[in-house]
């Protein structure tokens, strides 16, 4: 079993923050369909904004706190990764193509083995 710490919402303004934030994304979604007679580009546009609306609220919350310094985190580790260069991202890639040639090959010889061991020699099928 994993020792992971699970991380939960502890204060009641967070709870209501996360909730209102919910609200307001599915209050998008519902005047979505309730507003059928609008044209497209108004109902795409409520949609989004009660998307932008409720990131906005659950930015506010400790949660959303925590996933904004999470996500800066992450970036800033991504800037510290060493990428490989073009001529060792090639060389990989033609050492993996190289393996999926042998082994397609190696795959089609022990179907024909295994195709003329049961039709030729066990069933006598021509």
């Amino acid at each position: 079993m994993s020792n992971q710490a699970i991380e939960t919402v502890n204060t009641g303004a967070d709870k209501a923050k996360i909730a209102l934030a919910i609200a307001v994304f599915v209050g998008g979604i519902v005047a979505y369909y309730m507003l059928d007679k609008q044209p497209g580009y108004v109902r795409v546009g409520v949609v989004l904004a009660g998307l932008a609306l409720g990131l906005v609220i659950g930015w506010f919350s400790g949660p959303g706190q925590r996933l904004v310094a999470f996500g800066q985190d992450a970036w800033a580790e991504t800037k510290r990764v060493v990428w490989p260069d073009r001529k060792e991202t090639t060389q990989t890639t033609l050492i993996v193509f190289a393996f999926v040639v042998a082994t397609a090959v190696f795959l089609w010889i022990v179907d024909k083995l295994i195709e003329w061991s049961l039709y030729d020699l066990i069933l006598n099928w021509k």
